[in-house]
């Protein structure tokens, strides 16, 4: 008996099956993407309904509900999927994904033009959401905490050039625009129509991002002018990318220079919500805090009563400027270790400070303002960190438009998810304080 062979049921996966389960019935009812879609449908979406064209006597198929849309980003960049081709595949291949489309096809150039185009309509659902915290009680703009972090662009280091390399390759492509429209008009048999319109619309597009960074580097070059003498370069070493003209050269965690947008959060400390986002391509935060603030108000009709940020932030232009807002800025004061070894004073008032910076000197000199400094790290470089860890490492857009829509898409699953967290530790408390 020991030898015989034993009676076994073997997988077989090339059996065809007939499932009468539905999407609702396969994804579990606790499922976290059931909560991203409930808060999708409490949005006000009005804005992209109003641009479907797609309505009752006018031709054209059904447009995708937004919410399928919005709903599948929020999903993917809290799973940290940037990419609309994954996206794509997810939305026919994961259960998840799948149960948000709910049988309706989603193709990865809709979600591509869908996730950057809309960055007004992500701006206003960012200051609702964090305006009707506030009228809750979550967020009070007592203190907010500001951090910069830089992001890799989509260009190529290769890609920078100079004024007359620029011109060279304007003139070439001006050239290949022309020789393909000819050819169109010449040789209707060259090519498919569908080819040649793909090939004129690269060229054009080319041609198009070589204009903006000759525009770009005027822009710079003009700058350059203005500075002081000491900090002049020499016109002829400003470089532009060719690929994307907004994005420039920054110094990275690694040391290494790379092409790179400068993102700015700004992080409401009592509540960890996100108050405020900006991108730029200055490769320093010195002139970073008075916009972020200025950005605030605007949005929520007040400034912070308190502005935490590191040293980089804190220039003598900045403090002044912050501080005549109304906002009380705490940021370390430089060389403070080098000066207290020389046996000075860093807090004393300096010859030349105004009022508002001798003001920060002494306040940064007292333990109350040293502890309040304290929270800066816990929150606005917790923001940076969450956003690390769900992608933001490298933008695949091109241009400071498209940068800020994916930094919107950051900021609203941040507050979100930063929200579920807030209430399920209000509902502990409660079950606590019942038993």
């Amino acid at each position: 008996m020991s030898g015989m062979k034993p009676r076994l049921l073997y997988a077989n996966r090339c059996q065809g099956e007939f499932r009468d389960e539905s999407l609702e019935e396969l994804l579990e009812p606790e499922h976290p993407v059931r909560d991203v879609w409930a808060f999708v449908e409490s949005l006000d979406l009005s804005d992209l309904l109003a641009k479907i064209k797609s309505i009752p006597g006018n031709a054209g198929t059904p447009a995708i509900d937004p919410r399928i849309l919005m709903a599948l980003w929020m999903y993917a960049t809290i799973q940290g999927v940037g990419s609309s081709r994954a996206l794509a595949e997810l939305a026919k291949n994961h259960l998840a994904y799948q149960w948000l489309c709910g049988g309706v096809a989603v193709g990865y150039h809709t979600l591509s033009d869908f996730r950057t185009e809309h960055a007004e309509v992500l701006d206003r659902l960012l200051t609702e959401s964090v305006a009707s915290m506030m009228h809750q009680g979550v967020v009070t703009l007592q203190r907010v905490a500001q951090d910069g972090m830089r992001v890799r662009g989509a260009a190529g280091s290769s890609s920078f050039r100079r004024g007359a390399t620029i011109e060279e390759c304007l003139q070439e492509a001006r050239e290949q625009v022309q020789a393909l429209r000819s050819q169109v008009d010449e040789d209707q048999g060259a090519a498919s129509r569908r080819e040649q319109a793909a090939r004129q619309r690269a060229a054009q597009e080319r041609l198009d991002r070589l204009q903006a960074a000759k525009s770009e580097l005027q822009r710079l070059q003009q700058a350059n002018q203005e500075q002081p003498p000491c900090r002049t370069k020499n016109p002829e070493t400003i470089r532009v990318s060719t690929t994307d003209p907004e994005c420039s050269k920054m110094k990275m965690a690694d040391g290494g220079f790379r092409p790179a947008f400068n993102v700015q959060f700004a992080t409401d400390v009592g509540s960890g919500i996100i108050v405020g986002v900006d991108v730029s391509r200055e490769g320093t935060d010195s002139n970073q805090m008075a916009p972020m603030m200025e950005q605030i108000e605007n949005r929520l009709g007040r400034r912070p009563d308190e502005g935490l940020v590191d040293g980089g932030f804190a220039t003598k232009e900045t403090i002044e400027q912050v501080q005549n807002g109304g906002t009380t800025v705490y940021a370390p004061v430089r060389e403070e270790k080098k000066q207290l070894q020389a046996g000075k004073d860093p807090y004393a008032p300096k010859k030349g400070d105004s009022d508002e910076v001798a003001d920060w000197r002494v306040r940064m000199a007292t333990s109350e303002a040293k502890e309040i400094y304290k929270q800066r790290a816990s929150t606005a470089e917790w923001t940076n960190a969450q956003a690390r860890n769900r992608g933001l490492y490298q933008v695949r857009v091109r241009g400071r438009e498209k940068v800020l829509a994916v930094l919107l898409w950051y900021a609203l699953v941040h507050n979100f998810m930063r929200l579920r967290q807030l209430h399920k530790a209000q509902q502990t408390q409660s079950s606590d304080k019942e038993n």
